[in-house]
């Protein structure tokens, strides 16, 4: 319950103060770099997403930790009439009902959500860059349960995480666990791994590779990003790079989007 606690009040705090991609993403390189970063996921998510076979027009869909709505956005792109979002924070839940007023939005925690999803009602759900924010592992285990129980059978589950190769490493409001790990408490959940693939490659922390890079690299991230102004021209050039990247690497060092079917 103090996890839970503390948790919420730390992204009622974030979001209510910056409800951007900056809020959501990687705060410290600044808006304008986060603008561009999110705009290599919105393809990936398209690009993966496209390729499921899923009659969106038809299809009930499930957003968990939907943030400013950047997923709600991308499932109405592809199609989806029927989209359900969810959020921990009051600050956010607020806000998503006002800017998508089509989809249904819900103040829940998905690691309790009483009975607030129905059993096997959702044909797809998506966990988007939120669940290593659950640091107790038990209650990350317990969300994927629930997500599990809102999926029907043959349904799919898109989620992006960091999938170590490394070792776990664990922060205070982060914890980024081992592929291993996650693929045994998916399993656990009811989940079937169809693929994985990279969803960021340079425009991310690098918390998958050698100790070395990833404070060069990071360094190096944070000094081009120290204005809004630098932040944009650093995204700008990395951008192209970036969508070649994901494209033709089989494996990242950071974010990865993982496609699960639901048994």
């Amino acid at each position: 319950m103090k996890e839970h606690t503390q948790l919420r009040e730390f992204w009622e705090s974030r979001l209510q103060s910056d409800w951007t991609e900056s809020g959501v993403g990687y705060k410290h390189l600044g808006r304008a770099f986060n603008i561009w970063m999110y705009r290599v996921r919105a393809e990936g998510f398209r690009r993966e997403v496209a390729t499921l076979g899923l009659d969106l027009r038809d299809a009930r869909v499930l957003d968990v930790g939907s943030g400013t709505g950047f997923y709600v956005r991308r499932w109405q792109e592809l199609g989806a009439k029927s989209i359900t979002g969810c959020d921990l924070t009051d600050a956010a839940v607020h806000r998503l009902r006002g800017r998508f007023p089509s989809a249904d939005f819900l103040q829940l925690d998905i690691a309790e959500p009483g009975g607030a999803l129905d059993p096997a009602s959702f044909d797809a759900v998506s966990a988007m860059d939120m669940l290593f924010h659950i640091t107790d592992d038990s209650r990350y285990r317990a969300a994927l349960r629930a997500i599990g129980e809102a999926v029907r059978p043959g349904g799919v589950f898109v989620l992006s995480e960091n999938f170590l190769h490394r070792p776990e490493q664990r922060g205070d409001h982060q914890v980024n666990h081992t592929l291993p790990w996650i693929t045994a408490a998916l399993d656990e959940a009811g989940f079937d791994v169809v693929r994985r693939v990279p969803m960021l490659v340079l425009m991310n922390a690098q918390v998958d590779a050698h100790p070395l890079w990833r404070k060069l690299w990071g360094g190096l991230l944070r000094a081009v990003t120290l204005t809004e102004i630098t932040g944009w021209l650093a995204g700008a050039l990395l951008y192209p790079l970036e969508r070649r990247l994901v494209r033709i690497l089989r494996e990242s060092p950071t974010t990865e989007l993982m496609i699960c079917r639901r048994r």
